[in-house]
């Protein structure tokens, strides 16, 4: 599909996906198209940068600017690549050039709500961030358990931050990360599990009596 043969703004806005919809934009620069884009990631993503940035007022800064850089750099989207890594990787750069605009920034939130999970580390690797001995990948409830692995959390390295974040909070599959990152899916499975090692270690020297509350991730099953 070429943006040539997506000339004409779509009938129904809901039915098309977000790569047709970028490309209409593309000609049309029709801000109902762009409003649906926005609409439909407005929540997924806001969360993922106030997670990030532990700052809701940065995380909307970050958010708009994030939808700035897709209107000016519309005309780099390339038919046959997929909008949601791209859209990612834009904000995950932003929110990184926030960072360094704010060195202050607040030790990130863990407890907005996990976003629908698609198949990824999340749900393949199952509960690693609180056992209480139920389902899978369980919403972190206990506000205390959150604070003390957002402290946690913070003490990684950045990139390491990013990985957790991308694949377990935001539950984005091994292939949209190596989108997002420029690496290979075989890279981002081996950091992921290397980013999910030192959380374990580093919540077990923090907090050794605790220790039973956060559980090592179990190896990933499917792709």
């Amino acid at each position: 599909m070429t943006s040539t043969a997506r000339s004409r703004k779509p009938v129904d806005l809901r039915q098309e996906d977000d790569e047709a919809l970028l490309l209409a934009y593309q000609v049309e620069q029709d801000r109902e198209i762009f409003g649906e884009l926005v609409r439909r990631y407005e929540r997924e993503l806001f969360v993922y940068l106030r997670r990030f940035l532990g700052d809701p007022g940065l995380a909307e800064d970050t958010f708009q600017a994030t939808f700035l850089a897709v209107h000016l750099r519309r005309d780099q989207f390339e038919a046959g690549r997929r909008f949601r890594p791209w859209l990612y990787a834009i904000a995950t750069n932003k929110a990184i050039d926030c960072q360094r605009q704010n060195k202050k920034f607040r030790i990130p939130s863990l407890d907005a709500p996990i976003s629908d999970a698609h198949s990824s580390p999340a749900t393949a690797e199952g509960s690693w961030l609180i056992d209480r001995g139920s389902a899978p990948l369980e919403v972190v409830e206990s506000k205390e358990v959150s604070e003390r692995l957002g402290e946690v959390l913070n003490e990684l390295p950045a990139p390491m931050q990013r990985l957790i974040h991308l694949a377990f909070f935001q539950s984005l599959k091994y292939s949209e990360i190596s989108a997002i990152l420029g690496v290979p899916v075989g890279t981002v499975k081996s950091r992921v599990h290397t980013a999910m090692n030192l959380l374990s270690e580093a919540w077990h020297r923090k907090y050794p009596s605790d220790s039973h509350l956060l559980i090592r991730p179990r190896a990933r099953q499917a792709e």
